[in-house]
C-alpha cells in the first residue's frame, strides 16, 4: 500500500494514479475518513492522559475522602468516555485500512497510458515469427495425434479448463520446471520449492486481496487459498520480519503449482490449455534496498533472464511494456514477454516481468535495517521465469516438423534424457 503520509501530502499524485490505472476509489472520501480517525485518535489520547494525571492526583491528596470520591466520580465519567471512544476508533481505523488497500501504486512516468492490453507498447523483439512449408497444426491438434494430451478425461475429473499432459508432454512439462530452476540458479538465485497453499495475509501482502479475490481458490474450512504463483508464498515467507540490511538483495528462484479460477473469462480462450486452472510456474523474486534505481537494475536484470530462456528454447517472442489501463494495483512498471503462436499469426503472453517499490512490503510488513540502524520498508520484484502451459504451446507450435513430429530445442534436451524429437 502507499504510504498515509504520502497520500495526504499528494492526493492529486494519487488520484491521477487512480485515474491512469482506471482503478475507482475516492480519494476525497478517504482523507475525510482519515480526519476523522485522527479526531478521534485525539479525544481518546486527551482522555487517556486525563487519566493519567487522575492516578497522580489521587497518589497527592493522601486521605482527603472529598477529594477522593470527587476524582473516582471524575475516573469514572472518563472511562465511560474511554469505552466509547476505543472501539469507535479501532472500527474507523480498520475502515482507513481496507480503503488504503484499495489505493493504486503510482506508475512510472515511463509507462505508457492505455485503457488496456491492446495499448501495451512494443519495445523489442527476438527472431522471426515461425513460417513454415508444410500446414502446421494447432497445439490441441498436433498433442492429440502425437497422444500428449487428454482434454476429456480432463474435464471429466476436475471440469472445464482442466487437462491431462500424457507421455512426452508430461516429461516435457517437468523437464522445463528444472532447466528454468538450474539457469537461475545458476546465477546466485536461491531455488525454493514453496507451499501452494497459503493465508490470507500473504494474498493481502502480495497486492491480490482484498481486489482479485474471485480469481482465488479458497478452502474455507481450513482459512487457506491455493496460490496463483508462487510470488504469493515468498511474499508471505518474510511478512513480519526486519531483515539485516547487509543481506540484501535476496534473490530466489521458485517453482510452484499454480491455480486460478479465471473468473470472468467465460467463452475466452476454451481451446486447448491457453487459459487453465491449473500450471506449473517457476518464479523470480528480488527482495532489495529501498532505492528506485537499484529496483529498475533489478527490473531491467530479470527480464533479461526470462529473455535468455527464451531465446534457448529458441522461441520467437517480442517484449512489450504494459500501460496504465493493464498494469495491477501494485505494479510501478511492468513487462510482458509475449511469443509467436503460429495458430494463431500473432504474440500471446507467457512472462510478466514488475517492480513495486515498498507497496507489497508496507502490506506484508517486510523490512530491513541500513547502515544507520534505520528500519525501511523493502523493495520487491517478481518475474515469471517460465509457466508450463503457455511454453509448451510455443514450443510444440513453433518446433513441429513436417513429418508430424517436434524438435526439442539443444538447451532442454538434456533435460529430457537426450531426446531430440518428440513423436520418434
Amino acid at each position: 500500500m502507499l504510504d498515509l503520509a504520502f497520500i495526504r501530502a499528494n492526493p492529486d499524485v494519487v488520484k491521477d494514479a487512480a485515474r491512469r490505472k482506471r482503478v475507482a476509489i475516492d480519494i476525497d472520501a478517504l482523507l475525510g475518513l482519515d480526519a476523522r480517525v485522527q479526531e478521534v485518535r485525539h479525544e481518546t489520547e486527551m482522555v487517556r492522559a486525563a487519566q493519567n494525571r487522575l492516578s497522580k492526583q489521587m497518589r497527592e491528596v493522601g486521605s482527603d475522602k472529598a477529594a477522593r470520591e470527587q476524582l473516582i466520580a471524575e475516573g469514572r465519567g472518563l472511562a465511560a468516555t474511554l469505552k466509547e471512544l476505543e472501539p469507535r476508533l479501532r472500527e474507523l481505523e480498520a475502515q482507513l485500512h481496507e480503503q488504503l488497500l484499495l489505493v493504486p501504486n503510482i506508475p512510472d512516468a515511463s509507462v505508457p497510458d492505455g485503457l488496456d492490453e491492446n495499448e501495451n507498447v512494443e519495445i523489442k523483439r527476438w527472431g522471426e515469427p515461425t513460417h513454415f512449408d508444410f500446414e502446421p497444426l494447432d497445439h490441441v491438434t498436433l498433442m492429440q495425434r502425437l497422444d500428449l494430451l487428454d482434454l476429456e478425461r480432463g474435464a471429466k475429473v476436475a471440469g472445464s479448463r482442466s487437462y491431462v499432459l500424457k507421455n512426452d508432454a508430461a516429461r516435457l512439462e517437468l523437464a522445463l520446471m528444472l532447466f528454468a530452476l538450474d539457469r537461475i540458479s545458476r546465477k546466485g538465485f536461491t531455488p525454493l520449492t514453496v507451499p501452494a497453499l497459503a493465508k490470507e495475509m500473504c494474498f493481502v501482502g502480495n497486492a491480490q486481496f482484498p481486489r482479485g479475490r474471485e480469481q482465488v481458490y479458497a478452502l474455507e474450512k481450513d482459512e487457506l487459498f491455493l496460490v496463483g504463483t508462487a510470488e504469493v508464498s515468498v511474499t508471505g515467507m518474510f511478512a513480519d520480519e526486519i531483515l539485516r540490511g547487509d543481506t540484501l538483495p535476496l534473490r530466489f528462484v521458485a517453482y510452484s503449482p499454480c491455480f486460478r479460477r479465471e473468473a470472468g473469462t467465460y467463452g475466452k480462450d476454451t481451446r486447448g490449455i491457453l487459459r487453465v486452472h491449473q500450471f506449473s510456474k517457476v518464479e523470480q523474486y528480488i527482495i532489495c534496498r529501498s532505492d528506485h534505481e537499484e529496483s529498475v537494475r533489478w527490473h531491467e536484470a530479470l527480464l533479461a533472464n526470462a529473455e535468455e530462456l527464451t531465446q534457448a528454447l529458441e522461441l520467437p517472442y517480442h517484449v512489450v511494456v504494459v500501460c496504465t489501463g493493464d498494469l495491477g494495483d501494485g505494479q510501478v512498471k511492468k513487462y510482458d514477454i509475449e511469443c509467436w503462436l503460429p495458430s494463431e499469426g500473432r504474440y500471446r503472453e507467457t512472462h510478466s516481468c514488475s517492480y513495486f517499490h515498498d507497496y507489497q512490503a508496507r502490506r506484508a510488513n517486510i523490512r530491513y535495517r541500513d547502515q544507520e540502524g534505520t528500519v525501511r520498508y523493502v523493495h520487491t520484484l517478481n518475474n515469471t521465469a517460465l509457466a508450463s502451459t503457455r511454453t509448451i504451446i510455443a514450443l510444440l507450435e513453433n518446433h513441429q516438423q513436417a513429418d508430424g513430429t517436434v524438435r526439442i530445442p539443444a538447451a532442454l534436451q538434456p533435460y529430457m534424457g537426450g531426446q531430440q524429437f518428440i513423436g520418434k
